[in-house]
Formats: C-alpha cells, structure tokens, sequence
C-alpha cells in the first residue's frame, strides 16, 4: 500500500495536470449548470455554468502546454503529432460536450502519466546502474599517508623520508592505532564527494560500500562482489596489490586502497556513459514510429471530417477524433526499446545506441575471434605424460602440483593453466591423504599433499623465455623448455640420468648443439608426438626429467551450444577469424561447429575479410565478436563489433557497439534473442494500437459508440497498447 502512494504521489508531481483533471470533476458534477450570473450567452459556447467553465479552463491549459510541446519536439527535430488531442479538445468543447472535453483532458493526463510510469519500469534495469554509482569517497588522513615524493603536511617535499609507496616514515602512531583496532583503521578520514578524488589518494572502503574509483588494494587481502559490473554472481576474493574497480562493492571487512584513476575516468563511470547514451538515443524504428503518426492523424481528420458532412452533425467530428490516438506510436514504441535495453543491461550486455538494438535482430553473418572469444583466455592443462623408463615413484598430481607452485611466480603465458591446474591437483592429494591413501613412501612424506596445507617455496628463479626453477619443500624443480628442465644448474644435460641403460659418450656430455639436439630428439620420441593445437611444459625433480604438462588452447564450456542456438536463431553463418595456425584452427572449428575458418591472418586481413563481407549485396548485417582491445580494428569494420570482457578491463574498446560485461559467450545469442523480441513486442503493440483506433473511429462515425464512452475507450486503447509494449521486460526468449 505504501509503495503505490509513493507512486501515485511521484506520477502527480510528474504530471501536475492529472490531480487537476481529476478534480475538476467535482464542480462539472455538483454544479454543471450553476450561473449566478445570469444569462450571458457567448458565441459557440453559448451559456456554461460554473462546472462547465472549469472544465473549459483546464481544456484551454491543455491545449496551450500540448501545443507548447509540439514546438518544442519541433525545435529538437521530432514530428510534435499530438494535434488530434488539441483539435479533440477544441471539437468537443465546441459542441458542449463538456463530459466528453473533461475525459480528453483526463485522457491526456492520464497518459502521460501512464507514459511516465511504462518509460520508469522500461528503464528500471538502467536505473538501478546509475542509482548505484558511488557519490562519495573517504580519503585518509593519517600521519604517513600521502602521494609518494608529495609533500605531506610537515613542511618537508618528502624526499628524504619517503618510501616510495605512499608512506611516510612516522615516529610513532597512537596507540589504538598500533593495536591494530577497527577504530584506528578507519577514523582519521575525511568523506568528500567522489569527484574531488584524485589519483594516489588512499581511501578506505567501509563494509558493504561500494568502491568509489579505481585503484590498487593496499589491504592483505579483500572480498567483492562485481555484480554491478559484470553480473558475476559469487563474489571475488582479491590480494594486496590486485585492481579494485569502481562500482565493486566491499565485503565485510573494511579495505584500504589507493586510487590511480579520477572517478570520470574509472570502470563504473565508464559503464555508465553507455548506459545513458543508450536510454537517451533513439532508434530509427522510432523515428519511422514518429513520421507514420503524421498520416495517421490525417487519416483520422479525414474520416472525422467525413462522418461531420455526411450526417450532418458537428459532434461526429468529435466523436471521430477522441477515439483517434497516435499513442501506440508515440509511446508504445519507444517504450518497449527502453524496456529491450534495460533486459540487455539485466543480463549484462551494454550497447551504445538503441540503433544497435534494432540492427542486432537482423545480425545474418557472425564473425568470431579464435583465442579468448571462442576458447578460454589461456591455455590449459589437458594431461601430464610421465616419462617411460624415468623410475619415479611421484604420479600426476605430484608433477601438476610442484609445477604449479613454482609457475604461480612466473608471468609466461603458460602459467597461469599450470598454476590452476596445480591448485586443483593439490586438492586432489590433499583429499587422498585425509583419506588415508599414502601414496608416497616414508621417507617422501614431506611431498606437497602428504599432510602439509602448503608446501615451503624458495629460491624462485624465471630464465626469461626458457622456464623458471625453485625449490618446493627442499626438492629442486625445473619447468619450462626441454633443454632447460633435463639440464642441470651449469647448464650441461646429465644424459646418463635420463636415458638409463644407454652409454654416454664425451660427445653426449659436451654442451654441443649436436649433443643436445640428438638427446632432445630421444626424449621427444620416448613421450610421443603432440597434436598440432598442443603445446607442452617439462618438468625435472632434483635433476630427472620426470614428465612433460601437455597444455592446448580449449573451447569454451558453452561455446558449442552458445553456436548451436544462433544457428537455432536464423544466423547464417558463423566464421572464424584467427592469427593462428591452420591446423590449431581447424581443430577448435570442429569442436565448436564452425565451417568458415579464416587462419593465419594478420590484423589487417581480419579487416578485409570482415570488410568484403560488410559490402557483398544482399547480405544482411554482419557481427564482430571478439575482445574489444586487440581486435578493435576488425570490431569496427563490422556493421556491430560487440566486445567481451569480464568487467575487469575497460568497459568496451572504442570501436564496440556492444559490450558483454560477464565473460559469457552465451550472452551472443542471448542478446540477438532479446533485440528480436523486442521488435517484435513493438511491432505487436503498435498495430494492435492503431487497428483498435480505427476501429473505434469508424464505428464512432456511424454513431455507434457516444462521444463520451468513446474517449474513455480510447485511454483503454492506450492502456492496453503500452502494456503490452512492456512486456518486452519479461524474459520469454
């Protein structure tokens, strides 16, 4: 009950005419005829009462604030057709069918009204983005906080005492601050409004409140949930150092970070740019909407004007034009493309214009990106072959999980499928151990997963394009090239430890490129061959060459079904485009169900294949997925380049039209299905709008329907055609 006064209450202070209108009708029913005047007839209203003069003072206001409107949608470049409701007005006033001028006045009032509420729940879904945008920051103000060589307050520049990271070296804190209390975290701030953040400020970000700007996480460690920005539904557990994004907002421990971007500049307001552009443009089926009401009224002005001079009788011309309404045109349409953009927004895709909406459901031809946009972001772990003959009594997991330890260190493109796949073999020995399977003997019980939560790391070191080495519980392990995982830390390959039973000679000892090209070759064949999409990681523990981690780019989850539906959808064609190689193309193709495959290109041939297709008549409209950054090129030469993120990068590369916000490849299909249905909502609300008003107005000018019911009917008409616009929110596709 108290959600709809608040409703009814904004909607009169957004439509001061309808509290009016409704009021009016008080007087036209007490006193109609009332007049303490006397007679005084006036020419064409002859003699109204007290009742029936308000209700001509409320048509007049109506009338000057509707044609007040329509030059102002002129000046903005809109077709103001709101003409049938001023001539409406006017007729009915003229014959004195004051009843029937009070229910156009209503009729207006209440529509627009209606309008406001259908565009406010069309656009909830954007609303409550922009309704959660940060308005305020506290920055720290604590002795030893500043911007690194700034000075600080102590009447020094800071280049003495400075450490480089932002603080300053201090005597002493107080002393609840040195206890590490809640209190000492979190009182010496200052609230300012988000726009007077500056890059290098510290800030902190009380539970529940969302992040302000982007910026680096001072604190150990932080939980927050992103679904604000990308729709990720469990929240994400960050550590120091790790990129806080604006619009995140913090768990249930206080989190302190320094800001690097101003709030203009940072993720949310980012996203928020698109957001508005899109509720704010206006797509060419509206446009079209607008111009098809102008023959719309005259058509009515036709038909109310024949129906006058065939019966003769000035009130057909009323009884016409109050069933007359371009409504479903006017509102219905745009309506029910706000209401499509805000379930895109819903499901995290952004686009920049409703254009895009209207061109997404012709999409006929979808180019893809290979790496990223078909397959995950690196490559995987897909098996650990052994080494036949190595003699280790360390299986699978034991490899994955010492590799994985000593990868998590190294920034090679490899490494974070090792690292993940390490972390997962871990808890698989984790598990066997509380089991009660001790799989290594006694003497190895010290072994990552035999009884130790996790396992002691030193001595990291990465050898820049060959593999990285360290030891994890006091066992040397090398991974990386072959060369560098068989050779030992003077660099010469111990051919005897890995080819037992084979005589070594000082050739095979020498650190020759002969030597160790023919023992690579031995070692190479004694695992197999890869596939041609494969590619590997050796491993060596304490000087043997125990196993390699084979690792291949792997297709999405949901890529197959995510195609599967498009051509489910009425797509054409599905190609990809990919600087790979032929044979690793051809591979994940198969696997996802794509026949077109475009390989080897460099970025300028991605444009060109995108190009010819763009241009080739007859083709419908042609998509670009891909990452947004490195494919910005290609996204552009598309008729739509729609960009994936995960919401951790920018918000969409410049040339996107639209954004995917979660990382979901399912989100392609999804977003041609809802542009679809939302045309088609469209499309069915506005004909069935305008039939309905035909309808009534030529029943209405053979005199079946009152002048007064028939105004009434119209504001049903009207109903019923923006309800069913809004049904474009619901999710049916």
């Amino acid at each position: 009950m108290r959600k709809f006064i608040y409703l009814c209450s904004h909607l009169c202070v957004q439509v001061p005419l309808l509290p009016i209108a409704v009021l009016t009708v008080i007087p036209l029913a007490v006193c109609p005829s009332w007049r303490p005047w006397g007679a005084a007839d006036i020419p064409v209203l002859g003699n109204p009462g007290v009742g029936q003069w308000i209700v001509i003072i409320v048509a007049a206001y109506t009338i000057i604030d509707t044609v007040r409107g329509m030059i102002d949608d002129l000046r903005h470049g809109r077709v103001g057709v709101d003409l049938l409701a001023v001539v409406a007005i006017a007729a009915t006033v003229a014959v004195q069918e004051y009843w029937a001028s009070w229910a156009v006045v209503l009729m207006i009032s209440s529509g627009e009204a209606i309008e406001e509420y259908a565009q406010s729940k069309a656009e909830s879904s954007l609303t409550a983005l922009m309704t959660a945008a940060p308005q305020t920051a506290h920055v720290v103000r604590r002795p030893g906080v500043g911007v690194a060589g700034v000075n600080t307050g102590d009447g020094s520049d800071g280049s003495s005492d400075d450490r480089g990271d932002g603080f300053r070296k201090v005597a002493a804190l107080p002393s609840s601050a040195a206890s590490g209390s809640s209190d000492a975290a979190t009182s010496h701030y200052d609230t300012v409004a988000v726009e007077s953040v500056t890059p290098g400020d510290v800030l902190i970000v009380l539970p529940g409140e969302t992040v302000p700007v982007d910026g680096e996480l001072l604190s150990g460690s932080a939980t927050l949930d992103l679904s604000n920005i990308n729709g990720e539904p469990v929240p994400r557990g960050v550590f120091a150092g790790a990129r806080v994004m604006s619009g995140a907002v913090n768990g249930s421990t206080t989190l302190t970070m320094r800001a690097t971007e101003a709030a203009r500049d940072s993720q949310y307001q980012r996203i928020l740019a698109l957001v508005a552009a899109a509720r704010d443009s206006r797509p060419a089926v509206v446009k079209t909407a607008d111009v098809l009401a102008v023959p719309f009224t005259v058509l009515a002005l036709a038909i109310a004007a024949v129906a006058w001079l065939v019966s003769g009788v000035p009130t057909r011309f009323a009884q016409v034009l109050v069933l007359a309404t371009p409504c479903p045109l006017l509102i219905a349409a745009p309506v029910a493309y706000v209401a499509g953009t805000g379930r895109l927004a819903k499901s995290g895709i952004l686009i920049k214009t409703q254009d895009v909406l209207e061109n997404l459901g012709r999409v006929t031809h979808v180019f893809f990106d290979k790496t990223g946009t078909l397959t995950v972001k690196q490559p995987q772990v897909t098996r650990v072959e052994m080494l036949p003959g190595a003699g280790t009594h360390l299986n699978e997991d034991h490899v994955l999980m010492m590799a994985g330890v000593v990868e998590t260190y190294s920034v090679h493109i490899l490494a974070k499928g090792i690292a993940k796949a390490g972390t997962e073999a871990l808890s698989r020995l984790h598990r066997r151990f509380e089991e009660g399977q001790r799989l290594c003997p006694q003497p190895d019980a010290d072994w990552p997963g035999h009884g130790r939560d996790y396992p002691v790391v030193k001595h990291i070191d990465e050898d820049a394009g060959k593999g990285i080495s360290g030891e994890v519980n006091g066992h040397k392990v090398r991974v990386g090239r072959l060369s560098f995982a068989a050779s030992s830390e003077d660099g010469f390959l111990p051919v005897e430890r890995i080819v037992p039973g084979r005589a070594t000679t000082d050739g095979d000892r020498r650190p020759g490129k002969q030597g160790e090209g023919r023992l690579a070759d031995e070692i190479r064949t004694r695992f197999g061959m890869l596939a041609p999409d494969e590619m590997a990681s050796y491993v060596s523990v304490d000087g043997h060459l125990i196993a390699r981690i084979v690792l291949r780019d792997v297709p999405r989850a949901n890529a197959k079904s995510a195609l599967a539906r498009l051509r489910g959808l009425g797509v054409a064609k599905l190609s990809m485009l990919t600087g790979d190689k032929r044979s690793s193309a051809a591979i994940i193709a198969s696997e996802v169900g794509i026949d077109d495959v475009h390989a080897e290109l460099f970025p300028e041939d991605k444009v060109t294949a995108v190009t010819t297709a763009t241009v080739t008549p007859s083709r419908g409209v042609t998509m670009m997925v891909g990452d947004g950054v490195n494919d910005a090129p290609v996204l552009a030469a598309a008729d739509i380049g729609m960009a994936m993120t995960d919401g951790t990068s920018t918000a969409a590369s410049e040339s996107a039209q639209v954004v995917i916000l979660n990382d979901d490849i399912a989100a392609v299909p999804r977003a041609i299905a809802i542009a679809r249905r939302t045309k088609r909502v469209m499309l069915q609300a506005v004909l069935a709008g305008l039939a309905l008003a035909l309808i009534g107005m030529v029943a209405a000018a053979f005199n079946l329907i009152p002048v007064v019911v028939g105004a009434f009917l119209q504001e049903a008409i009207d109903v019923v055609s923006i309800l069913w616009a809004l049904t474009a929110l619901l999710d049916r596709d």
